[in-house]
């Protein structure tokens, strides 16, 4: 078996590399087009990395006497990468489908959490869950986001906000981890919102001298993995002066800086961001024209949520000016029980209709893009000789299906693989 493989793709339709030449992000003119093969074949090694890629007929003679574990026939089928969604908050407890109902009657979301609702709501009742319950709750979403293409996930604690509750909810995801087929990227967001009882200056302190130095040890033990940082930078939650002392807390830590950002109201977080090296910056509904200026120079992300900004009625993020400027655009789901969404092919929809990115920008933010955003591009995000055999396989003649179809991916994805072992079969 030492000579043997562990999938073979055959005579697909079409195989969307997104990335042809190694690259870690697609910016600016360079989304015009993406990188798609016709009447191609794939392997992945036993190793789960893609080991060639290429025309059937070659692919054929190069591996003619060859084992493989799986062999696939895609005639008339689509391979895409695995879609990446880099921004989620999948790990709590207590539904708020009651909230949905003020919403819709006019409450913002701001009235929400003034009375006690919101993340408040969300926080107690993810306080008062065991550890086994959340860990239950949050794989069977995963088993939602992977059915529909997703094969990397960003994941945020944030609803504990206190130490106990926020390392009981990394604890989850890190399980997660180590038991599940996804890939999972871990962010730290005890900055989430103020805890009852406390100031925001309180809330940071407590965060930069307890909970951060906890996480560090955890870390070093290996018992924790966590990749990145996040705060909410709103007014009426953490400023900017607090945001940047948490963030850099977070950054000399190792942790990479991905942070809520200029969604409620023009905060200059983009600009804060860029200066600080962000890796990522989510939201930006209300980002200023400096701000995009300075995200695109830093090679700072912007993950942009096209579900949230419909939920919540809010003004839609600038995604032309940011693609014309030159920013790297990611997409995330920003699943979380204010904003329920488990799918990248509806989140690439929306950005397509309401965001009016095309359907390469839109493709490219939900893979490559959001793999940067992660920091995870050199091995995520893209279908390219040496990475990661993460992809998604759809029986239509177009890769545009999966996006043009809204709410269709149930229908159309026939398989996903990660690490080139089959995860879902339709």
């Amino acid at each position: 078996m030492a000579n043997g493989h562990r999938l073979l793709l055959e005579n697909a339709r079409q195989v969307v590399l997104v990335c042809a030449h190694g690259e870690r992000f697609l910016a600016g003119p360079a989304l015009r087009s993406l990188a798609v093969l016709e009447g191609a074949s794939l392997v992945v090694g036993t190793d789960g990395f893609i080991k060639a890629i290429g025309p059937a007929d070659v692919i054929q003679r190069q591996f003619s006497g060859e084992t493989f574990e799986e062999r696939i026939d895609c005639s008339g089928k689509c391979i895409l990468p695995g879609l990446v969604d880099a921004h989620t908050h999948p790990v709590w407890a207590g539904e708020r489908v009651h909230e949905f109902a003020m919403k819709l009657a006019g409450a913002t979301y701001m009235d929400i959490h003034q009375a006690g609702g919101g993340i408040n709501f969300t926080v107690e009742r993810t306080r008062q869950a065991s550890e086994e319950e959340l860990f239950c709750s949050f794989q069977e979403r995963l088993q939602c986001m992977m059915r529909a293409g997703t094969t990397l996930v960003e994941c945020k604690s944030g609803y504990g906000l206190n130490l106990e509750t926020e390392l009981k909810m990394l604890r989850v995801i890190e399980r997660a981890r180590r038991e599940l087929h996804l890939g999972l990227s871990a962010t730290y967001c005890g900055a989430h919102s103020v805890p009852k009882g406390k100031t925001a200056i309180e809330a940071a302190n407590d965060i930069i001298s307890k909970h951060l130095p906890r996480l560090k040890e955890l870390c070093k033990t290996g018992e924790l993995h966590v990749d990145n940082i996040d705060v909410f930078c709103e007014k009426g939650v953490f400023d900017l002066d607090t945001t940047r002392r948490i963030l850099e807390g977070g950054k000399k830590m190792g942790l990479q800086i991905n942070f809520h950002g200029d969604e409620l109201h023009p905060m200059k977080a983009a600009e804060l961001g860029a200066e600080l090296g962000a890796q990522a910056i989510s939201h930006l509904e209300e980002v200023s024209d400096e701000g995009i200026t300075a995200m695109a120079a830093a090679r700072c992300s912007a993950i942009l949520l096209p579900t949230t900004a419909y939920m919540l009625r809010l003004k839609q993020p600038r995604a032309r000016k940011m693609l014309d400027e030159g920013v790297i655009v990611a997409l995330g789901s920003d699943f979380n029980p204010n904003a329920y969404c488990f799918s990248m092919p509806m989140v690439m929809h929306l950005a397509c209709v309401n965001m009016r990115m095309s359907m390469p920008e839109a493709l490219a933010a939900a893979t490559i893009n959001a793999a940067y955003a992660l920091g995870k591009s050199h091995t995520h995000g893209s279908l390219e000789v040496g990475k990661q055999g993460d992809l998604v396989i759809i029986n239509a003649s177009r890769w545009e299906h999966l996006i043009y179809q809204f709410g269709g991916h149930h229908e159309l994805i026939d398989y996903v693989i990660a690490k080139g072992k089959v995860i879902y079969k339709k």
